[in-house]
This record gives C-alpha cells, structure tokens and sequence, in this order.
C-alpha cells in the first residue's frame, strides 16, 4: 500500500502515471506490501485466467520475488507507477519502496521494472514459465 499522498494523471512516460501530491523527502518509504490490502495470487490462478481479468492481471501484476509461484497484485494506485532506468523509487526490496531522492510535489514517482523479472523486464503475459 502506498504510505505516501498521490494522484494519478496523464503520464510523459506511458498512459497513467502516479504523481506526488507533497513534497517526498529522500529516504522515505513510499510503499509497503501489505497482504491485507494488496493480493497475493497464486501462478496457476494466474494461468487459469484468459480475457480482460488476464489482461488485467498481465498488465499490474509482476512475480513474488519472495515466491515465484504467486504474483503480486497492488490494491491501490501503486500499480501505475512506470518504469524509468533513473527512478526516484527503490523497488530492490520486495516488501518496501523509498525515495531515492527528494521528489518534488507534481513529480511522477518512478521505478525500475528490472528488479521484478530476472532476466529484465516484460509484461506477465509475456513470460515463460
């Protein structure tokens, strides 16, 4: 779950982005995974599934790097936070963002999707199990 105020809007980077309401000083922690809000899916739902819930999934959801036989779902809008080689979020821990710097009010919060795929980052419905 997001820990910090955001909105969504049209993003330079792709589609819908989320952007810091208030000023984020470095350091802070943006995002817990928190199972109680943020759904954990096992693969083989995941694969079971087909049309627009699977489009969906493949979309904004990534691999458990804790499991790789579930998948995370985001329950807000943390989910629309779009790649960038220099984000402004520290993805590396699967439990946890933070700010890598100080993220000014109107900024869009970034990270690197590289940390989430192994062999670097594609669309869930792209992979190969």
């Amino acid at each position: 779950m997001l820990l910090v105020d955001v909105y969504l809007d049209k993003s330079p980077i792709q589609g819908i982005g989320v952007f810091a309401k208030h000023h984020i000083p470095k350091g802070t922690l943006i995002w817990k995974l928190d199972p109680r809000f943020d759904r954990i899916i096992d693969v083989e739902t995941y694969e079971g599934e087909s049309g627009p819930v699977k489009n969906y999934l493949d979309r904004y959801s990534y691999p458990d790097r804790r499991d790789p036989a579930y998948i995370v779902f985001e329950a807000d809008d943390a989910r629309y936070m779009n790649h960038d080689d220099e984000p402004n979020c520290d993805v590396s821990s699967p439990e946890e963002t933070y700010a890598l710097r100080d993220i000014a009010p109107g900024e869009e919060l970034t990270c690197n999707y590289n940390h989430f795929f192994e062999t670097g980052f594609d669309f869930l419905g792209d992979r190969h199990l």
